[in-house]
Order: structure tokens, then C-alpha cells, then sequence
């Protein structure tokens, strides 16, 4: 699965562990030049890689998707972290695995919003 971890989520402490699942990370926080990216952009560079968001700012990223989905514009999927801390790293990964077991193909995702 390909994932763009939001610059609120790190790229040590859940990127490393999703990579070794086999998946392919990009991890915002560990590259520097994507400091200052605005949450639209951060939407709009995971469509273009196809590559599904996760990030705890929910409280942007929620109203975004609805955005989109009103516009018609399609995105790769969206994982909103709300029930953990930026630091519940080992949280945060189960519990992106346990939405990949009910949608384990990524073209699943393409506009599924989901929290955990």
C-alpha cells in the first residue's frame, strides 16, 4: 500500500514500522523542502502519487475531503488519527492495519475517509 504520512506523524515511529509491513512511505516530516506545505497541497501531491494521507489534523482534513467529494475531486484515501496521541506510534500503526484488513487494495481507498 502507499502511504504519505502528514507532517504531524513520524516518519521513525510509524513510517519505519508500516515500511517494514511492506509498505511504500512517504514520510512529509523527514524531508525538509515539504516544510510549510499547506493541508490542500499535502491532499493534492498523495492524489497525485496515489498515495493515501494519514494524518492526526483531522480537524482540517475532514472538512477538505468534504470538500473534494463535493467539487468531484477524487483523492486516494484518508486515514484521520483522532484517538492518539502523535506519539502512540505503535497505536497508530495497528491501527492503520486494521483498516487495511477490511480494505486491503488500494484502489479500495480511492475517496474512503476513515478515523481511528
Amino acid at each position: 500500500m502507499r502511504f504519505l504520512l502528514d507532517h504531524n506523524l513520524s516518519g521513525r515511529g510509524v513510517g519505519a514500522p508500516l515500511r517494514t509491513r511492506g509498505h511504500d512511505v512517504r514520510a512529509l516530516q523527514e524531508e525538509p523542502q515539504s516544510e510549510g506545505l499547506d493541508d490542500p497541497d499535502v491532499l493534492a501531491l498523495a492524489a497525485a502519487e496515489q498515495r493515501i494521507v494519514v494524518t492526526r489534523n483531522s480537524r482540517d482534513f475532514a472538512p477538505l475531503a468534504r470538500e473534494w467529494a463535493e467539487l468531484g475531486r477524487g483523492h486516494a484515501g484518508i486515514v484521520l488519527v483522532w484517538s492518539y496521541d502523535h506519539s502512540a506510534f505503535a497505536e497508530i500503526v495497528a491501527g492503520v492495519e486494521r483498516h487495511l484488513v477490511a480494505y486491503p487494495r488500494q484502489e479500495q481507498w480511492r475517496n474512503l475517509v476513515v478515523a481511528i
